[in-house]
């Protein structure tokens, strides 16, 4: 049986300003089956503990070289460009501004 992976760069997150941790590559399993509650506990967890593994690679070249040589079906997912916005502080008071 062929496992899938997915292999993307993660986005940045709100409670950050930096770019930290977002320059590497992870590799992270496909979920193979869906979740299940536990009646006792009442978790929802799956069956599995390969959705718990996540692998860093500094490049994507390496984390794809890591998935042949496992033998496993990867899916590439390329990062979103970051769309930059120039304004001034004085936009702010503009009379002119679309409110």
């Amino acid at each position: 049986m062929t496992r899938t992976v997915r292999i993307y760069q993660p986005a940045k997150t709100a409670m950050q300003s930096g770019r930290g941790n977002t320059r590497q590559w992870v590799l992270e399993f496909e979920p193979v089956q869906g979740q299940r509650n536990d009646a006792l506990m009442g978790w929802v967890g799956k069956g599995e503990t390969t959705n718990q593994v996540r692998l860093r690679f500094t490049t994507k070249a390496e984390a794809l070289a890591h998935a042949k040589r496992q033998g496993w079906a990867a899916r590439v997912q390329e990062p979103t460009a970051r769309r930059h916005r120039i304004k001034a502080y004085a936009d702010n008071f503009a009379y002119n501004k679309v409110t």
